[in-house]
């Protein structure tokens, strides 16, 4: 995903005037991620954003970037990463409702996703509609997730202020569609398509002075509001001082592209002081974050993730074997056996990589949730050894996935986790259990389309044709491909209708939401059509 590209369009539309907001309690608690209700935080009177877009107008240009993001080969939906995000993503939402800085409107209407880009530069970025971009470039250099709630909480602000809405009340002249034409022409052009140099020729004409002033007006608001997030979500308020730290020592070198977020985001020494002043008396702002055992793990794998080059992925290998890897502090090794086990498996080398898992469940298993994620890599790492074959579910590290004992709904990597276990071992329980797993996924969450994608492969193992395309219908839904959802409902009214056998109680059911279902997406495929 181009990313950079698309935020360098961003800088060009934020034009942005200085907003009132609501002031950051001093005394907000550290509760490890769980939000701090503050009375006085609530109790003022909200002034409005001063915008005309309405919150429905902002949605719809976010679907329409999202769209095309969704089409980019570097858009990337990693379950474990993905999950990892949104147990920070989650309190800071909580948050932004608990302080009054996300509406009840906005709350209701917008999508509040986060899409990852395998992308290797450090970027992150708020899109119209509540959509956020993260770059697992970012997720690798941030050392903690004080640090990774510091820039969530930073561009969620961005986007409960409506900043783009904002700016489209200062300039007045240009339309929403004209903005989300010049970030799709940011783009296409970063495809080496020079129509969409063509696209952004309407942001030649904005002020560059304007741009400089109001941006930065832009960048304190979403610092207060950011910091005043994160701290009530219960994340430490040293994690927003020690990530501008780590920005401003990346400013001091000469910026080869790996630091867009630094030029969309400038530092400044007066943004700096603010959010050191901020810290409560006492603070150790000075001492470097030290990462958790899980965090390391997860930055691990984003680094991998990232970079699959064969050159890299030796030098995990050559990292763990290194007669200092002993004296490293646990989560360091962690992190490395962590990576090198991904890299083993992407070198084809599945023997090596069960042995560093084996030796990474050993380091880890004092530490709860990471012995979890080390098993359910350790599963992960099985069913790429033995994909297209039948695997053993006797085996150790499957042991994992069966029963859940959790707490609530089971988390979203173990439920595709347990899927694919199902699909090397179909048989008809194992099925059912994968199948109930992700109905109950998707009546939750409608969008995640990785969820109707696994569905329409356990529907299609259940020799369940019709609800196997409606699935695959549902996924293209879920990323507004309207016209590919539109061929998936047709494709299963013909197989209704061709059936030779006559159909049972449960599929005409199934036919009938189908033809449902059809009439909604072409009236949504029209809508489209009118928004182009």
């Amino acid at each position: 995903m181009a990313l950079p590209h698309i935020e360098k369009a961003l800088n060009a539309l934020f034009i942005i005037a200085s907003a009132w907001t609501l002031p950051v309690s001093a005394q907000a608690q550290q509760t490890g991620g769980t939000p701090v209700p503050v009375a006085t935080a609530t109790a003022l009177p909200l002034l409005g954003d001063g915008s005309e877009m309405s919150s429905n107008e902002e949605r719809r240009l976010g679907d329409r970037i999202v769209r095309e993001l969704y089409r980019d080969p570097d858009y990337f939906d990693d379950p474990v990463l993905t999950d990892y995000v949104q147990d920070i993503w989650q309190p800071l939402l909580a948050a932004a409702r608990l302080r009054g800085d996300l509406s009840t409107e906005l709350d209701e209407r917008f999508a509040w996703q986060i899409l990852l880009g395998r992308d290797r530069s450090v970027n992150a970025f708020a899109l119209p509609g509540g959509y956020l971009g993260l770059n697992l470039g970012l997720l690798a250099v941030v050392t903690s997730r004080d640090e990774l709630a510091s820039v969530l909480g930073h561009e969620l602000s961005h986007v409960t202020q409506r900043h783009i809405s904002r700016l489209m009340t200062k300039n007045s002249q240009q339309t929403p569609w004209l903005i989300g034409a010049m970030i799709l022409g940011a783009l296409a052009a970063s495809k080496g398509n020079s129509s969409g140099e063509a696209l952004m020729v309407g942001g030649q004409a904005l002020s560059a002075q304007s741009q400089l002033n109001f941006s930065r007006d832009m960048e304190r608001e979403a610092d207060r509001i950011g910091f005043g997030v994160m701290t009530q979500a219960g994340f430490e308020a040293t994690g927003f001082v020690s990530m501008f730290d780590k920005l401003q020592q990346a400013a001091r070198h000469n910026d080869s592209g790996a630091y867009p977020y630094l030029r969309s985001h400038p530092l400044t020494t007066e943004r700096i002081a603010d959010m050191h002043s901020r810290l409560p008396l006492g603070s150790t702002h000075g001492t470097a974050p030290v990462p958790t055992v899980l965090h390391a793990m997860m930055v691990a794998r984003a680094r991998v993730l990232a970079n699959s080059g064969v050159d890299t992925l030796r030098t995990w290998q050559a990292q763990v074997n290194d007669a200092a890897f002993s004296a490293l502090a646990p989560a360091a090794q962690a992190g490395l056996l962590y990576g090198a086990t991904l890299a083993a498996s992407r070198l084809r080398d599945p023997a090596l990589s069960q042995r560093n898992v084996q030796r990474l469940q050993g380091l880890v298993a004092s530490d709860a949730a990471a012995l979890t994620q080390a098993r359910w890599l350790g599963v992960e790492m099985l069913l790429a050894a033995n994909q297209g074959k039948p695997t053993n579910p006797g085996l150790t590290p499957l042991a994992a996935l069966s029963p859940w004992a959790g707490v609530g709904k089971q988390p979203r990597a173990r439920l595709f986790l347990q899927t694919q276990v199902a699909l090397q071992n179909p048989d008809a329980a194992t099925l059912e259990t994968a199948a109930q797993g992700l109905q109950d996924r998707v009546a939750s969450h409608a969008q995640d389309a990785a969820a109707w994608h696994w569905l329409a492969r356990v529907y299609a193992a259940q020799n369940q044709p019709l609800r196997a395309l409606r699935a695959q219908a549902e996924e293209r839904v879920a990323q507004f491909d309207y016209t590919g959802a539109l061929d998936r409902l047709r494709a299963a009214q013909e197989q209704h209708h061709d059936r030779s056998t006559k159909p049972d109680n449960a599929e005409h059911i199934d036919a009938s939401i189908i033809d449902t279902r059809r009439r909604q997406v072409e009236a949504l495929l029209k809508e489209q059509a009118l928004d182009r």
